[in-house]
């Protein structure tokens, strides 16, 4: 009887052949590709990862001047959150289509999270937290409690700046005006006749 096994009768690697090449290819992928953090292209020139541009950037927060420097693709939903403390913007989808992130950049509505800070040199933004006067909120943070227009609440910040900013616009004239012009911040908590309820009252339109 042959002692010989199967693989190697009909041409395969033995299993042992296998993992000894596998190993050896591994190891040369791994030797060949990354070397001490800089990855080897073609003909072995390092191509070592820089440190990221960045820009200084100067604008108004809420009244406050400020002046900061970031890597040039720093969001302005970042900027406010991680560098300003301005945790009031919330990051939900980070690609534009919920709203939460909704702030005003020179009384315009914008996705915080798809604005670049640099891009915002002598703008003036207004977050969730520079719409009260000192204790005295927004009537528009006042009707969201009268008419109860929140649950969990992620997306309140983000709602009511954007209530503001269609209020200004003008976009007020019936609730199926204001449900067009709000349709970019998403509830998922389903409070949006509250909502409505709560953009006409400070319209007053109520």
């Amino acid at each position: 009887m042959s002692t010989e096994c199967p693989e190697s009768a009909v041409g395969l690697p033995t299993r042992r052949t296998f993992v000894a090449t596998s190993t050896a290819v591994g190891g040369a992928v791994v030797a060949g590709g990354v070397v001490g953090g800089s990855l080897l292209v073609g003909s072995g020139d390092a191509v070592a990862a820089g440190p990221a541009p960045s820009s200084p950037v100067s604008l108004t927060v809420n009244g406050r001047p400020r002046t900061v420097t970031v890597d040039n693709r720093t969001s302005l939903l970042d900027l406010l959150r991680e560098h300003f403390g301005l945790t009031g913007s919330k990051k939900g989808c980070n690609a534009g289509a919920c709203g939460a992130c909704t702030v005003l950049v020179d009384g315009r509505r914008v996705n915080s999270c798809l604005t670049l800070a640099v891009r915002l040199e002598g703008a003036e933004v207004t977050t969730i937290e520079g719409l009260a006067d000192g204790d005295q909120l927004h009537p528009l943070q006042q009707a969201f409690i009268d008419e109860d227009a929140f649950q969990c609440g992620y997306c309140t910040p983000g709602q009511i700046v954007s209530g503001v900013g269609c209020i200004r616009e003008g976009h007020t004239g019936s609730p199926e005006e204001i449900r067009e012009w709000m349709s970019g911040n998403i509830c998922r908590c389903g409070c949006y006749v509250k909502i409505v309820r709560a953009v006409q009252q400070t319209a007053g339109r109520k």
